[in-house]
């Protein structure tokens, strides 16, 4: 909206003055006028040009958020690289005994393990415990003699939490009462 008060400027009548607008010139009311133009035309490529950097900035945050979705286990996904190896050697020999076969399975067991360590991952192994069920899901009770009731007294499969929250229950049997 433009404004179209004469005095726009801060040229105001002093007191005592007559407020008398018709011996302002022409040329200077032109002037006034193109130089206002100006002014919000200047105005107007400030505001443009902030909207496209504003664009701009929009358009990298969610390419650079695309980019990290993508690749957000690249790290993981690294380590894991020299289990995959070992897994690939141990089945590509031929003919060897189960000892060393064995061996090299509780090697890549281990390493993997390691892997899950370094992103947080831990195992919930709790046989011997009493039962907890928001770690443990009890699939069985069974007689076990010298154990106390609720106690874990076999693992049929372990548990895995990450940073603490669970990513999958142990599923265990049970001491009856």
């Amino acid at each position: 909206m433009q404004n179209n008060d004469p005095y726009a400027s801060g040229d105001m009548p002093v007191d005592g003055q007559a407020d008398d607008t018709t011996h302002i010139s022409p040329e200077a009311l032109q002037a006034r006028v193109a130089e206002l133009e100006a002014s919000n035309a200047e105005l107007r490529e400030t505001v443009l040009r902030e909207h496209a950097e504003l664009d701009n900035q929009r358009r990298r945050l969610h390419r650079d958020l695309e980019q990290a979705r993508r690749f957000a286990n690249e790290k993981l996904l690294g380590e894991l690289l020299p289990v995959y190896d070992g897994l690939e050697s141990g089945l590509a020999t031929a003919g060897g005994d189960v000892a060393s076969m064995r061996e090299g399975l509780g090697l890549t067991l281990k390493a993997l393990l390691k892997v899950g360590e370094n992103h947080g991952m831990a195992q919930v192994d709790p046989l011997g415990q009493p039962l907890d069920p928001e770690r443990h899901h009890a699939v069985s009770m069974v007689e076990a003699p010298g154990q106390a009731p609720g106690t874990v007294v076999s693992v049929l499969q372990k548990g895995y939490v990450l940073n603490d929250r669970l990513l999958r229950p142990a599923l265990v049997s049970v001491a009856k009462d």
